[in-house]
């Protein structure tokens, strides 16, 4: 009679992965911002969205986040008639904008991507202060990144 082979205990595979569920904006947030101050033109801000994001967050001298511009704010410039270049971030910029700290976990920010328009935030820290900006793309890339594609 032939003998048993022992039986051996498998390993429970360990995923490197993160759960999407817990993922954070500060694991998956843009932390290199452009950003601009209140007197800064529209045509410079237009050129900084070109390089960067659709919008720019507008700061005061201690990176405090006063303000967002984005290509829609822009597009109404020209719209209306007027040179980018006869306009301040102050003038367009849409004050006290919708932001989310660094903690904030990716489902609730799913959630307030797809209640609004909004296509990026700003991240700040507890004093307000800019430290990143986050976009819809960004929540997209960290759920394929978690292998729940």
């Amino acid at each position: 009679m032939p003998a048993k082979k022992a039986k051996t205990k498998r390993k429970a595979r360990t995923d490197k992965k993160k759960d999407f569920g817990e993922m954070t904006v500060k694991q998956v947030m843009q932390k290199m911002v452009q950003s601009a101050h209140l007197k800064t033109k529209g045509n410079v801000i237009a050129s900084l969205m070109i390089e960067g994001f659709g919008a720019v967050p507008v700061v005061d001298a201690k990176d405090k986040l006063l303000g967002i511009v984005s290509e829609h704010d822009l597009l109404g410039v020209l719209d209306d008639g007027h040179e980018l270049a006869a306009v301040s971030a102050a003038d367009i910029m849409t004050y006290n904008p919708y932001s989310v700290h660094p903690e904030t976990i990716l489902p609730t920010l799913t959630h307030v991507f797809r209640a609004s328009d909004l296509i990026r935030v700003p991240v700040v820290d507890a004093k307000d202060t800019l430290v990143g900006i986050i976009a819809r793309r960004d929540v997209l890339r960290a759920y394929l990144a978690a292998g729940r594609a």
